[in-house]
């Protein structure tokens, strides 16, 4: 019997693509769901750290996660349900989004992971305010933000959680996890250790090269899935070139690279990134690299 669960396999990250006064560019984020979503992940992740979503109004986080899944043909879509202040408005969120038909929700660590016992009990009672499932995400925006993992072994003991995207980036502390992780799935965000991660049980991947190549990530996960070690080690080695190539200027160089791959986005983000004309070029020829290699499709 399968390990995986419908709550394994690719989260795909979504970009907020923005028109150069920074307001939201609605029409090209609908062209960008609808063409991640071609390549059939498991899941859509909107209103994540790639998503900026701390620099996004709550009005604008619950447009987005609704465009999402009208836009998802058929993929489920999980949103970030914990961002706001007080414990009223976070429900309020939490509500919100469920009406947006949304699948599944992801609560963010909150820089709480130096208090575990008020960690677990936070978690565990916001959790008692949806019936959708639940995915932990260690957030590197608010930290403290590497959960215990004995903290993690007690929340899904709960129930109520389906899994946690794991932001450590050491194989021993991600180890840790998947020993606890039991039914629930350890998500792997760091692509060095990636294919030693699903060695080891990790059951899924959420990280920031999805945001323009989810085809790799879908594709690695198949190959994996089916028991086709090698094949799978490959398409990780290309999964590798590519997280080279945006780590730089990340997520605008991850924008760039979605308009050179046929989306009609800018990489304007409200952040401070500037790409310059020859991180562009460099960009550019990875790209067509990768097309002329049958690694991207044109």
């Amino acid at each position: 019997m399968s390990v995986y669960d419908e709550f394994s396999g690719v989260y795909t990250l979504l970009l907020t693509p923005f028109n150069e006064d920074r307001s939201i560019d609605y029409r090209a984020y609908e062209e960008y769901v609808s063409w991640q979503a071609a390549f059939r992940p498991q899941h859509l992740f909107a209103n994540c750290g790639s998503s900026e979503m701390t620099a996004l109004t709550f009005e604008e986080r619950i447009k987005c996660a609704g465009l999402a899944v009208k836009n998802s043909g058929g993929v489920p879509v999980f949103a970030t349900g914990n961002l706001r202040s007080t414990h009223e408005e976070e429900i309020e969120e939490i509500k919100s989004l469920e009406d947006t038909g949304v699948s599944g929700l992801v609560f963010v660590t909150k820089g709480m992971c130096d208090r575990p016992e008020e960690q677990f009990e936070y978690l565990s009672e916001l959790a008692t305010h949806t019936e959708l499932p639940v995915i932990l995400y260690e957030f590197p925006g608010m930290r403290p933000h590497l959960m215990e993992p004995e903290v993690y072994g007690r929340l899904v003991a709960t129930g109520r959680f389906k899994g946690i995207k794991d932001t450590t980036s050491e194989i021993t502390e991600i180890e840790k996890k998947i020993v606890l992780q039991g039914s629930s799935n350890v998500l792997q965000a760091n692509i060095p250790f990636l294919y030693d991660a699903y060695e080891l049980g990790a059951r899924g991947v959420v990280a920031t090269p999805t945001t323009c190549g989810a085809d790799l990530f879908v594709k690695m996960w198949d190959e994996w899935v089916r028991g086709d070690k090698r094949a799978a080690k490959q398409t990780y080695y290309q999964i590798i070139n590519l997280d080279n190539a945006i780590d730089s200027g990340f997520n605008a160089s991850a924008k760039y690279i979605c308009r050179l791959r046929g989306v009609n986005m800018n990489w304007y983000t409200r952040g401070d990134h500037k790409l310059s004309s020859a991180r562009m070029a460099s960009l550019k020829a990875y790209v067509e690299w990768a097309v002329s290699e049958g690694i991207f499709k044109s």
